[in-house]
C-alpha cells in the first residue's frame, strides 16, 4: 500500500509537542487563552513581574504632638528679650526694682536677671559685675559726654560746662538720679567705681584742654593746671549740688568760662 503523507514505515508519525526538556505544561483543569501557549506571552511575563516585586509599604506620617496648654496658676511669664533689647531690659528691670523700693544694697545680678528675664552669664557677658552695670545705667540716664569743636580753648571750655549744666538740670528732674547719686554714696565700692570710670576721664579732658592753651599761648603757662580746672568746674558743681535750687540758665558756662580766663590768659 503506498504509504501516505507524514508516515514512515514503521508507522504513523507522532504529531508534533513541545520540545524535550521544556517546562510550562498545562495543569489538569487548565484551559488556556485561545491563541496563547500556556505559561508564554505579554499577560504571563506580567503576572511573574508582578508576583516577584515588593509590595509597597505606605508612608507613615507621625502626628504632631499638640503643646501643653500654659498652666493658669503660673501667672504671666516675661519672656527672655532678643539679644539686641537685652541692655534695654536689664536697665528697665534695675529702675523698676529701685521705683519699687528695694534699696541699692539688696539689687543683685541674680534678681535683676530674673526680673529682666535673662540668664545671669548674658549680665556677666556685657558687665564685669554690678557695679560697672549701675555706672552704665546711670551714665545712660546722665546726658552724653560732648563732642568738643576744638576751634579755642574758650569754645572747649564753654562745651564741657554746658555739659555739667545739663547734667545738673537732669538731676533735678529726674528721682532716679537722685535716689541713685544717694545710695551709690553709701556704698564706696560703688562711688569709688563710678568716680574712676565717668569722673576722672571727665576730668582729665578738662585738664587736657588747658594743656593745649599753654601750648597755643591762651593759658599762662606757670598755673596749677589741677586748680585752674577746679575754678571752671566748681561754680557748676556749687548750684548744681549744694544749691540745687540756684540758677542754672544757658548762658552760666560761657559767663563762667570767660570770667576765669580773664584771670589765666598770659600777661602783656
Amino acid at each position: 500500500m503506498p504509504l501516505a503523507d507524514g508516515d514512515t514505515p514503521e508507522g504513523p508519525r507522532p504529531a508534533p509537542g513541545p520540545a524535550s526538556g521544556t517546562t510550562g505544561a498545562p495543569e489538569p483543569g487548565h484551559v488556556p487563552e485561545p491563541g496563547h501557549a500556556p505559561g508564554s506571552g505579554p499577560g504571563a511575563a506580567r503576572e511573574r513581574a508582578s508576583a516577584s516585586a515588593p509590595t509597597p509599604v505606605p508612608a507613615c506620617t507621625p502626628t504632631p504632638t499638640p503643646a501643653p496648654a500654659p498652666d493658669p496658676c503660673d501667672g504671666p511669664r516675661r519672656g527672655r528679650p532678643r539679644s539686641e533689647g537685652v541692655e534695654q531690659a536689664v536697665f528697665d528691670a534695675v529702675v523698676g526694682l529701685l521705683e519699687g523700693g528695694v534699696p541699692l544694697g539688696d539689687v543683685s545680678i541674680e534678681r535683676i536677671a530674673r526680673t529682666a528675664g535673662v540668664g545671669k552669664a548674658t549680665i556677666y557677658r556685657r558687665w564685669s559685675g554690678k557695679e560697672d552695670l549701675l555706672v552704665e545705667l546711670v551714665r545712660s540716664i546722665e546726658p552724653p559726654d560732648p563732642e568738643l569743636p576744638g576751634t579755642s580753648v574758650r569754645d572747649d571750655l564753654v562745651m564741657l560746662l554746658e555739659f555739667m549744666r545739663r547734667r545738673g538740670l537732669a538731676k533735678r528732674t529726674s528721682a532716679l538720679l537722685r535716689n541713685m547719686f544717694a545710695q551709690m554714696q553709701a556704698h564706696p565700692r560703688l562711688w569709688e567705681h563710678y568716680h574712676r570710670t565717668a569722673i576722672e576721664p571727665r576730668r582729665r579732658r578738662g585738664i587736657e584742654v588747658l594743656e593745649r592753651g599753654v601750648a597755643t599761648g591762651e593759658v599762662r603757662a606757670d598755673l596749677d593746671l589741677d586748680l585752674v580746672n577746679d575754678l571752671f568746674i566748681g561754680p557748676l558743681l556749687l548750684r548744681t549740688v549744694l544749691q540745687p535750687d540756684a540758677d542754672l540758665s544757658p548762658d552760666f558756662p560761657a559767663r563762667v568760662a570767660d570770667t576765669i580766663l580773664d584771670g589765666v590768659r598770659p600777661r602783656p
